[in-house]
Parts: structure tokens; C-alpha cells; sequence
């Protein structure tokens, strides 16, 4: 079944679990981010439990949505955590995570964000490249301190996704080929003395909505796992994330009745179908199975709320200008990203006018949507950018000096302020 999220219209209005999104959007003002902290949970659980069977755990991918409370409420619910930087780790711990279940990934890791990690115990390093483990190793000897170490192998598999989001392919930034692991894993044994070879890495790429990429990868590199499980003791495996959401329809998607109505073939990938496919396939290796999902548990747990500010009409197009932007939202922007956009009031009728949803930054680029048709709505009416809970204020920015929006969590009838709105004296902070 698909999976579901906790957003609906309710007696007319667009609700986020038991919270009415126009209420927020009074209260709060607009740009707004706000999340479901039951679809965040409910998302976990179910790939967990889709994971039995297997040693493992779930290690959310921090990049997706770093706010402290989608952390903390993640840590609390028994979640490991894939960091990308320093920071992030800081967030982690802050936000009640333990250091320990940290595996801290990226290309261009620097001396002190290694030295941080080393200090505070972290599980595994994913190493990038050689010279990346050599220097590991360096750091780790002048600290007189052992680091844990799993190098990210490049199963050059094509995940068929955006060109932006695809990892796993031999032209891309990340990992080590898989020719050049075992070499790899044999010089560091003998030449390292301050690396522990704790694990293997991959990850091939981001918002697959098939099992093939999957399986296709799994199968490749189980050989090269049970050769360094004999030679060197490895206890973990990471397989990294990337299981795709669905952003069209995505309002209607969490429904038994839309699922039914698609036909077999076009269905999107389910979380039960990744189990199926992968547990059997890894059950027996004897290692601990790593997952790095980040979209997949928080993307359809948000949306942005923006209002409609004027409506201008051209001999070409009409535009809605709204008052959130690219700095808000860069997604479609910056990989043409696609957000179902609905109005907060359920539309009396099926009419609908052809746009473009643009935002106030002085760029081109900056839309939301282009020649797509929607159900009409005015200026002073609020609208919801769906599945905008990864990669949305996580990407968010300043540009045009612009504060950043505020954030709400809801839990059943109960919204949270997680994040306070900038103002303008919050946005010059620190500068001379």
C-alpha cells in the first residue's frame, strides 16, 4: 500500500492532521513551513518494519530536514543518523541523538570536522577516496585515537533519476570505483595503522521510484562484501537511501482508492515492495544492514504555505505572484522539481486556468510552477506546496535579504513553533 501522510481537506479546508493550515496561516503569517510529526513517525516505523528480518538500522539522512525537533522526535523513536557535516552532527547531539549510531558521509570532510567526529565517538566514517581515508588516518594517529572507517564504493549503476540526484554512476563525485575497492581495503589494512575497517558504503542515488536500481546494485556488490567480511572483519553494510515519494498527486496518492485506480505497472514503489525485494537478499550475510532514507520519511510530512499577492496578466501567460520564492523553495528551481500546489479552501468546482506560480526574487527562475493547470485562486487567498518537508527549508536561503520562513509541527490537534521567523535584524546578525 502506499504510504499515507497527514494531510487532507476537512469540512473544506486543508488540514494538517487535526490543525486547520488557513488558522496557521493567520496566525503564523506566511511563507510557512509545516510539518506532520505523525506521517514523519509513521514513515519510519514502516520501513523498519519492512526491514525484519534483517540486523539493521534506519539512519535518517539529516540533509533531508535538520530542524532539532524533526530530530529529536526521530531520536526518540530509536533512529541512527547519516550526517553530511560537522554541523550536522552538533545537531544531532543537541537534539538528543546519540553520536554513536553517526555515520558521517561527504566528499570534502575537513581537519576539524574529523577531529570533532573522532571526539565525540561517532560509529563510522564513509570515506570518499583514498586520499580521504590516508588523511583520516593521519588525523586519527596525531589524536592518538582509532578511526572507524567504511569506504563508499561506486557501484556504477544507473538509479535513472535526475542528473543532479544520481550518485551512483562512475562520472559522479562520489565513492570509489568498485574495480578499485578490494586494492583499496588490502592497502589500508596493511599501510593504516590508526583505521579501523568497520563497513562498506554505497549509495546510488536519490527519488528512485523502481526496485530494479536497487536490486541491480545490491546484487552487485554482495561479492565484493562477503570478500571483505572474510578478509577484514567488516560488520556493517550501508545501502544507502534514496526511495523515492511521490510529488504528483500527491494530496490524493496517500488514498487506498487512488493507489487501486493506477494501473499495475505505474504504480510507484512501495516501502513493503523494498523489503520484500531486498530482505531476502541480505538476511544471510551475517552484517548489519545501514538505510540512509531522508526524502522517504519526511518529504510528504511538510508543506510550504505561501500567499497569493497579485495576479498579473499577459498576451502570453497569467502569472500568480506569491510571497514565497526560491530562497524559500529551490527545488524546482534548481533540479525542476515538482510540488503539487492546492489551495487551503477544497475548490467548489473542477474549473481551472493555466499559470505560472512565481515567486517576489528577481530571477527567471524563480517559479514554482509554469503552464500548469490549477484550481483558480485570487490574491489575499493562501496556497500549499505539497511534499516540500525534504530539501525544502534544509536548501532555504536568504538571497535578496530575505528572513527565513517559520516553522510548525503538528501533532494531532497540537502545532508547535519549532523555528521562530526571522526578522530583519536576525538576517544582518553577525555582520560589520
Amino acid at each position: 500500500m502506499p504510504a499515507m501522510h497527514g494531510f487532507s481537506y476537512k469540512n473544506g479546508s486543508l488540514s494538517c492532521e487535526d490543525v486547520q493550515l488557513s488558522a496557521l496561516a493567520e496566525e503564523y503569517g506566511t511563507p510557512l513551513y509545516v510539518y506532520s510529526a505523525g506521517t514523519i513517525v509513521d514513515h519510519f516505523q514502516r520501513l523498519d518494519k519492512a526491514m525484519e528480518g534483517v540486523d539493521h538500522e534506519v539512519a535518517y539522512a539529516v540533509k533531508a530536514n535538520s530542524n532539532l525537533s524533526v530530530l529529536r522526535l526521530l531520536a526518540t523513536h530509536g533512529a541512527g543518523f547519516d550526517i553530511v557535516s560537522g554541523g550536522e552532527l552538533f545537531r544531532v547531539i543537541k537534539a538528543g541523538g546519540d553520536p554513536a549510531h553517526c555515520t558521517f558521509a561527504g566528499v570534502g570532510k575537513t581537519r576539524e570536522e574529523i577531529v570533532y567526529a573522532l571526539e565525540q565517538g561517532i560509529y563510522s566514517f564513509n570515506v570518499e577516496s583514498e586520499e580521504e581515508l590516508r588523511y583520516l588516518n593521519q588525523v586519527a594517529g596525531e589524536l592518538n585515537l582509532i578511526a572507524p572507517a567504511a569506504v563508499r564504493v561506486n557501484p556504477n549503476v544507473d538509479a535513472k533519476t535526475h542528473k543532479y540526484i544520481s550518485t551512483g554512476k562512475s562520472e559522479n563525485k562520489f565513492g570509489v570505483d568498485f574495480e578499485a575497492i578490494s586494492g583499496l581495503y588490502a592497502r589500508a589494512a596493511a599501510e593504516l595503522p590508526n583505521i579501523k575497517l568497520r563497513g562498506l558504503q554505497m549509495h546510488i542515488g536519490s527519488q528512485l521510484t523502481s526496485i530494479a536500481p536497487f536490486i541491480e546494485a545490491v546484487e552487485k556488490v554482495i561479492p565484493l562484501v562477503l570478500e571483505l567480511k572474510a578478509k577484514y572483519g567488516i560488520e556493517f553494510w550501508s545501502i544507502g537511501g534514496g526511495i523515492g515519494i511521490i510529488y504528483k498527486d500527491s494530496l490524493e496518492s496517500g488514498s487506498v482508492d487512488w493507489w487501486a485506480a493506477q494501473p499495475e505497472e505505474e504504480r510507484p514503489l512501495t516501502i513493503e515492495r523494498y523489503g520484500k525485494e531486498l530482505v531476502p537478499r541480505l538476511k544471510d550475510l551475517g552484517l548489519k544492514i545501514l538505510l540512509e532514507p531522508g526524502r522517504y520519511i519526511v518529504g510528504n510530512a511538510g508543506v510550504l504555505i505561501t500567499k497569493c499577492l497579485y495576479e498579473k496578466k499577459g498576451s502570453a501567460k497569467t502569472f500568480k505572484i506569491v510571497d514565497a520564492g526560491m530562497n524559500d523553495l529551490i527545488r524546482p528551481a534548481l533540479y525542476e522539481g515538482h510540488h503539487e500546489i492546492v489551495p487551503l479552501n477544497e475548490p467548489a468546482s473542477a474549473e481551472r486556468v493555466k499559470v505560472d506560480v512565481v515567486g517576489p526574487i528577481c530571477e527567471s527562475g524563480d517559479f514554482f510552477c509554469q503552464d500548469r493547470e490549477l484550481p483558480d485562486f485570487n490574491p489575499g487567498d493562501h496556497i500549499a506546496l505539497m511534499s516540500a518537508g525534504a530539501y525544502g527549508f534544509a536548501m532555504a536561503s536568504n538571497y535578496n535579504s530575505r528572513p527565513l520562513p517559520a516553522e510548525i509541527l503538528v501533532e494531532g490537534g497540537t502545532a508547535t513553533v519549532i523555528r521562530k521567523r526571522q526578522t530583519l535584524e536576525d538576517v544582518i546578525a553577525g555582520e560589520l
